[in-house]
């Protein structure tokens, strides 16, 4: 991927070309999928794809203006920094709650992209044009925020900060405990399979915790710096997401301080069955994943690992 600093004013232009048509897509298939229930909102989301082709018209005017008519494919994806987008389609059924958080989320991260953007830019127009479609996809993000209806201020101060929380904090967090939860399994019951010694497979424990952490933790940092995200800033994101690592991978390596190796790793076991259940339950509460969706992928892969790990230890 190409870091969005390395683009140039054309490939600015093809690149905001092309969010645009992406996000009118979007917004048919939300109407699309909406419709049945929520009428009137669905008309909303159509006329909100309706302004997005504009300001995908008004970019091609300028694109052709400067650069002639050929625009390159630069997609979202081909550049460092986006949020990865999961299709429409694959989301069905989609509530009206759920619609309104895609379009919220999508909003802003455009926003950002487009103030990113402006201040990146050289020429006057390109600037102008780009500071007025950062200005228009604010309202469009507003807008999103009222869709289910009117709320009072403080309320939607306060949804602003929980998704503040949750892209800064929950979704690298997160991210953390489940990489440290699970990849620590396998090398941890290997070792009290291998070994039969408490005290080295605690060693190897949390060895392979604290790497883990440190990888992690070092892997969302450089993820994105946030400024096309509205992530935040990534020291705070690769520390929460470092921390959480360990966390998860230290939590079944205590119990073999316990001396005995049947009963530490019983303890480790019972432990490892509240980390899954924990990670089940934030997936649920703060991801919008359903319940059963939640604890079968997060069970499925750990026990996978656990597995490995007996299967690995016990050959020795």
């Amino acid at each position: 991927m190409r870091p969005f600093k390395s683009l140039n004013e054309q490939e600015i232009l093809a690149l905001a070309i092309g969010l645009e048509e992406e996000d009118g897509r979007i917004y048919a298939d939300l109407a699309e999928a909406v419709k049945q229930t929520h009428p009137a909102h669905a008309e909303e989301f159509r006329r909100l794809r309706e302004e997005e082709d504009g300001h995908r018209a008004r970019l091609l005017e300028l694109y052709r203006q400067k650069f002639g008519e050929h625009v390159p494919l630069i997609r979202r994806q081909d550049v460092k920094g986006f949020i990865k987008r999961r299709p429409i389609w694959q989301q069905r059924p989609l509530n009206l709650e759920n619609a309104r958080k895609q379009a919220e989320v999508f909003e802003a991260e455009t926003r950002c992209f487009y103030e990113a953007a402006a201040r990146q830019a050289a020429d006057p127009g390109v600037r102008k044009l780009l500071s007025d479609l950062a200005a228009e996809e604010s309202k469009h993000e507003r807008l999103a925020e009222a869709l289910p209806g009117a709320e009072a201020e403080h309320e939607e101060e306060m949804a602003a900060r929980r998704r503040l929380f949750v892209l800064q904090i929950i979704q690298p967090g997160l991210a953390g405990l489940m990489d440290g939860s699970v990849s620590t399994l396998a090398p941890l019951f290997a070792a009290a399979f291998a070994t039969r010694d408490t005290w080295r497979t605690f060693l190897i424990g949390l060895a392979a915790a604290i790497g883990a952490g440190i990888s992690m933790g070092f892997a969302e940092a450089l993820s994105d710096d946030g400024k096309l995200t509205g992530r935040g800033h990534p020291l705070i994101r690769g520390t929460a997401c470092g921390l959480m690592t360990t966390v998860g991978g230290l939590g079944h390596t205590l119990p073999y301080l316990i001396p005995h190796i049947w009963v530490a790793t019983g303890v480790a076991v019972a432990v490892v069955l509240v980390e899954l259940a924990c990670i089940s339950w934030l997936r649920h509460r703060y991801m919008d994943t359903p319940w059963t969706s939640a604890a079968f992928q997060v069970v499925l892969g750990g026990l996978l690992v656990f597995a490995a790990g007996i299967l690995i230890g016990s050959r020795d």
